[in-house]
């Protein structure tokens, strides 16, 4: 609660497994914020709404460390990528995380089109000659 909203989840970037970095991450019901640094602060944020991709990445040392990292691909103009590196749990985090962005898609009613690329001689609609 620190961002003077409810968070649902946070968690510092993390070294050698220990949360000794100026790297922070928030969840709310509706963002995702990263805030970063300690002379300069600098914060971003992502709606849930515009993610498009949820993804998780655990190097062997990070196995070891019990941390991993979760790549966020989104809509955001300012934010197009977004690494949650190093965290505790990251497998849970991700299911948090796809709830989070399923259920702010729901209540938006946003539809995801997706373009499926079917190879180099692929009809494309949009290339027909009217």
């Amino acid at each position: 609660m620190k961002l003077g909203i409810e968070t649902l989840w946070e968690d510092r970037k993390r070294i050698l497994g220990m949360p000794i970095s100026f790297t922070k991450y928030y969840l709310s019901k509706d963002r995702l914020f990263m805030q970063h640094g300690f002379f300069n602060m600098h914060m971003e944020e992502i709606v849930l709404y515009r993610v498009t991709d949820i993804s998780l990445r655990v190097t062997l040392w990070q196995r070891i460390f019990g941390v991993g990292t979760v790549l966020i691909h989104s809509s955001d103009k300012s934010t197009p990528h977004l690494e949650i590196k190093s965290i505790r749990d990251p497998m849970v985090v991700k299911e948090l995380l796809h709830k989070n962005v399923e259920e702010m898609k729901q209540q938006r009613g946003v539809r995801v089109n997706e373009f499926l690329d079917d190879g180099p001689n692929a009809h494309d609609p949009c290339m027909d000659i009217v």
